[in-house]
């Protein structure tokens, strides 16, 4: 019964870095590094998007002619 136990332990000490290693699947430096990739992309398409809905709000506001003192009032009708 000794024997059997105190082999047990052994088995189990011996053992258990191999179960730790299987694990640790998240260090794997490709998964890191797609992850990072994936952060970054999303982070740009956040200031895409940001950057779209600011220059819709600027040229929804503002809709001038630079050139209505140069024209007749004739241009217009056709």
């Amino acid at each position: 019964m000794r024997k059997i136990l105190a082999s047990a332990v052994i088995l189990a000490i011996l053992g258990s870095p191999a179960f730790a290693q299987l694990g640790k699947k998240e260090d794997d430096p490709l998964v890191v590094e797609e992850k990072e990739k994936q952060k970054r992309a999303e982070a740009l398409d956040k200031q895409y998007k940001q950057m779209m809905e600011r220059s819709r709000k600027d040229t929804g506001a503002t809709k001038t002619d630079p050139w209505s003192n140069m024209r007749t009032p004739n241009d217009g009708k056709r």
